[in-house]
């Protein structure tokens, strides 16, 4: 299962910062008495030390401690320092603890500017500035001593030797979120600095079961290969890499035993895209659809590599737009169709529509028989493999969080009961729902995580959280839907442009050129250059307020009903040049260029 690290070098746990005029340096302080390392403030340049350096009158330093070293990034001229400032221990998993990343802080090596030319220094404060979004990444999690990156039974499939290597070594990179900042630390070889962390959910909880003491975890890991916002990343790439593709693991542990299923979500796997415009649904676009055969071949044929079996269930409209993209993912994934990978198609909406979650139950008719057929990781007390998952549910919507949640948690629900009853703990028909305490905090772990998920996707916490978290709707619960949509339509459209540049630039997804002659990112010409929401909103309402204005003094001068027309056609106008050119209005992403 899921053990300590085993290899030669620990990761440190605790560091202190020493900031020097001249440099940085990260001395251990948990006990290891392992060599401090020197990072230059001029280039970002980094080694080993013997001891910190003398303090002086004229060298004072600022010190800190830190939990932890992220990575470094560099940019046009200087280098960035990442790493974790502060941190919660969230629970613990194999003996192991889980920490949460509470607060990440960006230093700077950027003392080679003061040489550059006027260019430089503009493009490097372009994009030194995404670095502070980066700072309030959400669901960060890291273990120093678990490999938080791989499944249950993946890692207990690691052989010998490779649970000796270092844990970065045995990450998964796709679900590695510093993958990229790491770079330089692997090319200088700073292992017991190495620190691997996932952006995800990490959820437990223990509860009673008669005398049985039940513990279960639910951990999310967020593929970083199309990682992004909401409506920025949709659908898939070239190489069929999917949008807000999340790996969930559900762990139960008792008397000994373990047991793990894992299901998966991500976007529609062809090219199409939702660009913001301002309107509250944008238009779905299908990029090349002559492609989306070949795009769903290489996903799915990725799928099949990775987790065995496939089963796509597909919870998007019939009809409308959402239609559209049903249809052209059920074209797309027919040549692929066979006996290790079948495609459901179950319309959320109009089987459930808002209230009717309980009608899930048609669709696990529909898909029972893969569960029981792909099964889940089963593992004795001595360690030995009883039981193995060898197929995976591939679950999505539109945006693979609202829909997703409630039915993933379903899924989740039905296959603890499977283990329960494969362990002993329940009998035939025992159900999780007959155990009240137990039942509360399965809700409420589920509808957790699927919050954690939503707010790295979309800014807002899931919608129809009410019904994971309470078993039923509620009106409170369709009141705060309401805002959380109005918040996510004022991120997408005014918020999420910037932080989907922050998100290429951290993984790599957008290098950054070092030519004298490269021009800042946010440079736009015509009128993008002046297009603002803000000063578009403003115009309406001061047309508005004067055509009110003028309105009121008709009765006692027929010639403001001139101007009360004029002002109203300048509202009008103003308001419908928005909205035709919506998107140039919009927080857009400036990055274009991608990884080599």
């Amino acid at each position: 299962m899921m053990e300590r690290a085993e290899s030669g070098q620990k990761l440190y746990t605790r560091l202190r910062l020493w900031e020097f005029p001249d440099q940085y340096v990260i001395e251990p302080t948990d006990g290891s008495a392992g060599a401090p390392l020197a990072i230059s403030r001029k280039d970002g340049s980094m080694s080993l030390i013997d001891q910190v350096p003398h303090c002086s009158s004229v060298r004072v330093p600022k010190i800190q401690t830190i939990f932890g070293v992220v990575g470094l990034l560099k940019l046009v001229v200087g280098s960035y320092l990442i790493v974790i400032k502060d941190r919660e221990c969230v629970g613990s998993y194999m003996g192991n603890q889980i920490f949460k990343v509470t607060s990440l802080k960006v230093f700077p090596c950027d003392h080679s500017l003061k040489s550059t030319t006027t260019e430089q220094k503009k493009v490097e404060s372009e994009f030194s500035a995404l670095l502070s979004v980066a700072e309030k990444t959400p669901g960060l999690y890291f273990s120093y001593e678990a490999n938080l990156t791989l499944s249950a039974q993946r890692l207990h499939d690691l052989g010998d030797e490779s649970k000796l290597l270092p844990l970065w070594r045995q990450a998964e990179p796709r679900f590695l979120w510093n993958n990229y900042m790491m770079e330089v630390l692997i090319d200088n070889k700073l292992d017991p600095y190495l620190l691997p962390v996932i952006q995800g959910s990490f959820q437990n909880f223990q509860a009673a079961i008669g005398k049985e003491i039940v513990e279960v975890t639910l951990i999310a890991r967020r593929c970083t290969r199309r990682n992004g916002t909401r409506m920025w990343r949709r659908g898939a790439d070239p190489d069929g890499y999917v949008a807000n593709f999340v790996e969930s693991e559900q762990i139960v542990q008792m008397n000994g035993f373990t047991a793990a299923c894992v299901q998966i979500r991500g976007s529609m796997p062809f090219i199409w895209e939702q660009i913001v415009d301002l309107t509250y649904k944008p238009k779905f676009e299908i990029i090349k659809p002559e492609e989306a055969p070949r795009v769903a071949e290489r996903h799915f044929l990725d799928l099949r590599k990775k987790y065995g079996s496939v089963l796509a269930v597909d919870l998007v409209n019939t009809h409308g737009g959402e239609g559209r993209l049903s249809e052209k993912f059920s074209t797309a994934v027919q040549p692929v169709i066979c006996d290790d990978v079948r495609y459901v198609h179950f319309d959320f909406h109009q089987i459930c529509g808002h209230v009717h979650f309980e009608r899930l139950s048609i669709l696990y008719e529909q898909i029972v028989d893969f569960l029981e057929k792909s099964g889940y990781l089963l593992v004795n007390e001595k360690g030995d493999k009883l039981k193995e998952q060898t197929g995976i549910v591939r679950t999505n919507c539109i945006d693979c969080l609202d829909r997703t949640n409630v039915t993933q948690s379903m899924i989740g629900r039905k296959m603890l009961e499977l283990q329960l009853r494969r362990i002993g703990v329940f009998a035939a028909e025992e159900t999780i729902s007959s155990h009240a305490n137990f039942d509360d905090s399965f809700k409420i772990m589920w509808a957790n995580h699927g919050d954690d998920i939503s707010i790295q996707y979309s800014g807002t916490p899931a919608l129809k959280g009410d019904f994971v978290r309470l078993g039923q709707r509620t009106t409170q619960g369709i009141i705060k839907d309401g805002i959380n949509a109005l918040v996510r339509y004022y991120l997408n459209n005014f918020a999420d442009g910037t932080k989907q540049d922050a998100i290429d630039l951290l993984q790599g997804h957008y290098i950054v050129s070092v030519s004298r002659d490269m021009k800042a990112p946010s440079q736009a010409g015509g009128l993008e250059s002046v297009a603002s929401f803000p000063l578009a909103f403003a115009l309406i309402m001061f047309g508005f307020l004067f055509a009110l204005l003028s309105l009121r003094q008709v009765p006692y001068d027929m010639k403001h009903l001139f101007f009360s027309l004029l002002w109203a056609s300048f509202t009008v106008g103003i308001a419908a040049f928005v909205r035709a050119n919506g998107r140039i209005f919009c927080n857009r992403p400036r990055l274009h260029k991608p990884r080599q």
